[in-house]
């Protein structure tokens, strides 16, 4: 009988609350510098209290990605608690070597761990996005497990959930994307002054300004329009990630369950390691498009 672990990186934005209650998920804690210190995300804050953390800081903090062997002492781990399938799922490569350093682990765990080559898969995934992009695929897998379903089941959804997932949030400050410079859409953006708040999308890790909204006020209408524009999937559980826009998360919700007729599946605060490049003031859902493997 196939018992299947989940493995991940913190950047998924999932609650330590439902981490804690499934054994067969790992959320690993990504490092991040704060003005020279470091600190383990997860484990030493949460959102909100590294939204004062960034406030803070003197400069753009830093996030490094988790090790190979780090990876590696996870599936030594799993296999030897008796998982005989290991799911790993990263942040999007186009934005860390998260998912090389867990691949580059598939074949150290091997190498050290010869006795686990004909009984433990390893299957590393390379999400090609951020947040709940991939924190929902996650859950999903969860429940998946739960159904009975096994591995060699459940990677080809993953692998189809990841070649549709787009992603499409509004800031209302570039103060954070352009020092960061991991946001390359907003390098060019010159709108701030003239109050022009830009929706970006991302999609395989790639981003871009789709429209230009004047006004706060307009922003949560208008990334809600974004929904209805790129939906390929009818009745797709969305989900929203928010952080300090207190103002807007109501319009905001309202406005996207005006347009799809249901509310958001799940909607969590954006973590640190996306508030670092994007800024704690941020509007964001996920919607399911087009398969571009077809393309």
């Amino acid at each position: 009988m196939s018992k299947i672990k989940i493995i991940t990186d913190s950047a998924c934005d999932l609650p330590e609350e439902y981490e804690a209650a499934h054994d067969n998920l790992d959320i690993l804690p990504i490092p991040i510098t704060i003005d020279g210190k470091g600190y383990y995300e997860r484990r030493d804050f949460g959102p909100k209290k590294f939204y004062e953390l960034l406030h803070q800081a003197s400069q753009i903090p830093s996030t490094s990605h988790i090790t190979n062997i780090q990876f590696a002492e996870e599936y030594q781990k799993a296999a030897e608690e008796g998982y005989t399938s290991i799911i790993v799922i990263t942040i999007t490569s186009r934005g860390s070597n998260m998912y090389q350093a867990a691949t580059m682990a598939k074949d150290l765990f091997f190498e050290d761990c010869p006795q686990y080559k004909d009984t433990v898969g390893v299957y590393v995934l390379d999400s090609g996005t951020y947040t709940v992009g991939y924190g929902y695929a996650i859950k999903k897998a969860i429940d998946m497990i739960e159904e009975g379903k096994t591995a060699e089941e459940i990677v080809p959804w993953l692998e189809e959930y990841f070649a549709r997932v787009e992603i499409y949030f509004a800031v209302f400050t570039l103060e954070y994307a352009k020092k960061s410079g991991r946001i390359s859409a907003a390098a060019g953006f010159v709108g701030d002054v003239l109050g022009l708040r830009p929706i970006i999308s991302i999609i395989d890790g790639e981003t871009k300004i789709v429209e230009k909204v004047r006004g706060d006020k307009n922003v949560p209408g208008k990334l809600a329009d974004w929904y209805m524009k790129r939906s390929a999937v009818p009745n797709f559980e969305y989900c929203t990630v928010t952080g300090e826009a207190e103002d807007f998360i109501e319009p905001f919700h309202r406005a996207l369950e005006q347009r799809i007729g249901y509310p958001p599946y799940m909607t969590y605060p954006i973590g640190a390691s996306i508030a670092i490049n994007a800024g704690p003031k941020v509007l964001a859902f996920i919607v399911l498009g087009e398969d571009r493997r077809k393309k």
